[in-house]
């Protein structure tokens, strides 16, 4: 069996404060997406890594690959209006029998995750991986109410998130929709059930000057 990774990396970076966007900015000597796409090579060396960029950026993502002498063996796909349009082109791209898509600015998702992800996907048709969640939640009911919940009852959501690649291909030709958050709610959408595995916490998503100053204490 062929899998694929679809890496969207569409972050303008605007919460970091920063012109360069987020997925370009050096974390352990190296800009967070490189750390991203080696993560899935060291994964599978043969699994095919697509990287999907806003084509306003792919000329930069080729300089910073001749800097570092980065050579790791991906496709470059151009992006869409959103991230729906993003995965929708890197599926056009994809060839494995089996697909992945992940958060370029999520560098340090674990291999044993990868696999846990990768193994399940081959009973169930969709798998995401997710993590207990560990304070006090409340839901807002008004402007100015609220009301606390179970917390037990809810999981927060990571990538990579896998599929069969028929499932997700037949998913992402639904009309896009708003309330298309991520590629479960899509392939919800579509009627398929999402199977659950577990996360790790240290695969956290890089918006933030907090989550670098946290990246870089995960790195050291």
């Amino acid at each position: 069996m062929k899998y694929t990774v679809i890496i969207v990396a569409g972050g303008k970076g605007m919460r970091m404060g920063r012109e360069i966007p987020k997925q370009f900015l050096p974390i352990g000597g190296k800009p967070i997406l490189m750390h991203t796409l080696e993560v899935f090579h060291r994964f599978d060396e043969d699994m095919e890594i697509i990287l999907v960029l806003p084509e306003s950026e792919q000329g930069y993502w080729t300089s910073l690959c001749t800097t570092y002498s980065f050579d790791l063996p991906h496709r470059v796909v151009t992006g869409g209006e959103t991230r729906f349009h993003s995965v929708t082109n890197g599926l056009h791209a994809a060839t494995g029998d089996y697909i992945a898509v992940h958060d370029g600015v999520r560098p340090f998702v674990s291999s044993e995750v990868i696999g846990r992800c990768f193994d399940e996907v081959q009973h169930a048709k969709a798998v995401i991986p997710v993590i207990d969640v560990h304070e006090s939640i409340r839901e807002i009911t008004s402007s100015s109410q609220s009301v606390a919940v179970d917390r037990n009852r809810y999981r927060l959501v990571q990538t990579p998130q896998v599929f069969q690649a028929d499932l997700l291909r037949k998913a992402y030709q639904q009309p896009f929709n708003l309330l298309f958050t991520d590629d479960a709610s899509v392939v919800e959408a579509f009627g398929t059930a999402i199977q659950m595995v577990e996360g790790n916490r240290e695969n956290i998503k890089i918006t933030t000057p907090f989550d670098l100053q946290i990246s870089s204490a995960l790195l050291g």
